[in-house]
């Protein structure tokens, strides 16, 4: 028996969900690529916004994440940040079950295991090697229930499919697309060079019947004269029998927000920097394990304002605000900031006058005592903070998820956000708040006016909430700049963009879904 039918039969789901009963099949395509970072967050979005203009009910999943960038889900979960950003291009809410595993490193070795948006424990990748077996179930719980609820799925894979040591007990390439029985298109990044190699050899290392589910092609980021590329296309589907559905150009000053690590476009924000040089500047540390450095786009893209991520070991410049991300491991990105001469930098930018504001870890890294009594972090029991809010943080093996709406105590600005930690903040610090949250306040103002922390994700999405930040750190006449607006506009302009360079009816073809 199909392993889908039976898990959905010893679960009791209906016949919809039997996805190995092709008679009542969700059309499903599953999207992988031959490297990370090849296009596949983007082009999942690109096909569920395409997919909805067609008047097709569509969920974006990706059966398991690894990433430190996530988002709190309308049922109270956490899952990655790429497939929050799929679901709006889907036109949903977010929810745990389109993405049921989450991995949140908090070590080279070891991650943070969230199953159906809740933190298990940490394993190590040993341990979670042999835990997939386990975590096949929740994959095919979450997508049978999608299946139940929309029209098609579209499955972004993780990495590439042709990572020989993590065949076994895969769940979230080829292994995951033979347990439902869907079709599975690879997208490949010609920008890096070698794409014919990286197409031909990823094809190669799949066994009979992965190759035999592989539909197509995506080549992703092309600069140039198409007609040059041709001869090249011509040999591939020659020598694959695989046909290319499509060449996306490359989209300059394209944005939507990573998935995990900092994108190139991201990293070069320093040279974009030069054309910036009488802007306001904020910079930000890239933490050895930082999280949700997405909360940045709206000031990295605001047209006033030179943003910079620095990095290990470069010159910090000077700037007039300096933000402390959230971080995953919050005792050792602290220590990292001091052996990077943070703590001094900041003490001398507060000594001349300058702003600095914390989100969730960095906030904790701004009190006087960060205390681990459960050892959720390391051996090591309390470690002092900056000391420069009245505050101190225990951490907590219970992690508080919860989207928010309240507004800044500063001038009582409404606001939007989301938060994620596992900490419990106490001091008198919290007496000054940054925000009203219903009948709770978060966060601490310095008394001097110069420090700001809280544990608010997405403090500057909002256009209204941007500028009164923004004011507050000095810069009081900052354009509008609406960053929804902004993310709406390039999935949509992604979206135009696959229809002129994609065979669609031969996609929607693959799905089983007719032509719309």
């Amino acid at each position: 028996m199909h392993i889908k039918m039976a898990y959905a039969r010893k679960k009791g789901l209906s016949c919809n969900a039997c996805v190995g009963n092709t008679m009542t099949k969700t059309p499903t395509l599953m999207v992988q690529g031959t490297t990370s970072d090849a296009g596949k967050s983007t082009l999942v979005a690109g096909l569920g916004r395409i997919l909805l203009r067609r008047g097709i009910q569509v969920a974006p999943f990706k059966p398991q994440n690894m990433a430190l960038n996530s988002a709190v889900t309308v049922d109270g979960g956490e899952i990655g940040r790429a497939q929050a950003v799929q679901a709006l291009a889907c036109g949903l809410e977010p929810h745990t079950d389109m993405n049921p595993i989450l991995l949140k490193p908090t070590s080279d070795k070891n991650a943070q295991v969230i199953i159906h948006g809740k933190a298990i424990g940490e394993q190590n990748a040993k341990d979670y090697h042999d835990y997939k077996k386990v975590a096949l179930d929740a994959v095919l719980e979450s997508y049978a229930r999608l299946s139940e609820t929309y029209e098609a799925i579209v499955v972004e894979g993780a990495g590439s499919p042709a990572e020989i040591n993590l065949r076994e007990n895969d769940i979230a390439n080829m292994g995951f697309a033979e347990a439902v029985d869907c079709p599975v298109i690879i997208v490949a990044d010609i920008d890096r060079g070698g794409v014919f190699a990286h197409l031909v050899g990823t094809l190669a290392l799949l066994s009979e019947t992965e190759q035999s589910r592989v539909k197509g092609f995506v080549i992703n980021r092309f600069r140039g004269d198409l007609s040059l590329l041709q001869s090249g296309l011509d040999w591939l589907e020659n020598e694959t029998k695989k046909t290319v559905l499509g060449v996306l150009p490359y989209i300059h000053g394209f944005h939507l927000e990573a998935e995990d690590a900092l994108s190139r476009e991201t990293e070069n924000t320093a040279g974009l920097a030069q054309a910036k040089l009488n802007k306001f500047r904020i910079i930000v540390p890239v933490l050895p394990r930082i999280s949700n450095h997405t909360d940045f786009d709206p000031l990295r893209l605001h047209p006033d304002i030179d943003f910079q991520f620095i990095g290990p070991d470069q010159v910090i410049p000077p700037a007039d605000l300096i933000i402390i991300p959230g971080s995953k491991s919050v005792m050792a990105d602290l220590s990292w900031l001091r052996s990077q001469g943070w703590e001094n930098v900041i003490n001398r930018h507060l000594r001349y006058g300058g702003k600095v504001l914390a989100i969730c870890g960095g906030y904790q890294m701004l009190g006087h005592y960060i205390y681990d009594p459960l050892a959720i972090e390391s051996t090591i029991s309390n470690t002092p903070g900056f000391g420069l809010l009245d505050i101190e943080t225990t951490l907590q093996a219970n992690k508080h998820l919860k989207n928010i709406s309240g507004h800044l105590v500063l001038d009582n600005t409404p606001m939007n956000g989301y938060e994620i930690h596992a900490g419990f903040t106490t001091g008198s610090g919290l007496e000054n708040p940054v925000l009203k949250i219903g009948d709770r306040t978060d966060g601490a103002i310095s008394p001097d006016n110069q420090i700001m922390g809280c544990y608010a994700h997405g403090l500057f999405d909002a256009t209204i909430a941007c500028q009164s930040l923004l004011s507050w750190a000095g810069l009081p006449e900052a354009k509008p700049f609406d960053y929804a607006e902004l993310r709406e506009a390039e999935i949509n302009r992604l979206a135009d963009i696959m229809e002129s360079h994609m065979d669609m009816e031969k996609i929607l073809n693959i799905m089983s879904l007719e032509k719309r």
